[in-house]
């Protein structure tokens, strides 16, 4: 994604989402943001100028648009390369439960759990933690 600041991959989200519905060829990268744009109708209103500013603080029980659609891209690119290796057939094996978009909403809760203790902690993500985790959700 082009930039890594959170300014720019807000604006790259509106991008995207713009180019779609202006019915304009779109590259890959941007296709895959508006589909996961499309996937989230309740995240619209969000995608707007005016609105790229603004802050979602957990505390308040604020769901971060712009980070949940992310975290959507992030897990459908963990599942292509299955890496960390493994995560593809969780994920085949949690659709035979639910429909894809509710086994992702599972697998995402395991991924931000896992995001937010490397944070934390300081450190790179635990996969080992994180699959067996996410292999929980098949039991």
């Amino acid at each position: 994604m082009p930039g890594q600041s959170r300014d720019s991959l807000r604006r790259f989200y509106l991008q995207c989402w713009s180019r779609f519905q202006e019915g304009v060829p779109l590259s890959p990268l941007e296709q895959q943001v508006a589909q996961v744009i499309t996937e989230h109708p309740e995240y619209h209103h969000w995608l707007r100028e005016e609105t790229l500013e603004r802050e979602f603080p957990p505390e308040q029980g604020e769901n971060n648009p712009f980070l949940h659609m992310g975290l959507h891209l992030g897990l459908r690119e963990q599942v292509a390369t299955d890496r960390p290796a493994g995560i593809r057939a969780i994920y085949l094996l949690l659709q035979q439960k639910h429909a894809p978009h509710e086994a992702e909403h599972r697998m995402l809760e395991c991924l931000a759990e896992a995001l937010w203790q490397a944070q934390r902690d300081q450190r790179a993500p635990d996969e080992q933690a994180y699959l067996e985790q996410l292999q929980r959700l098949t039991d």
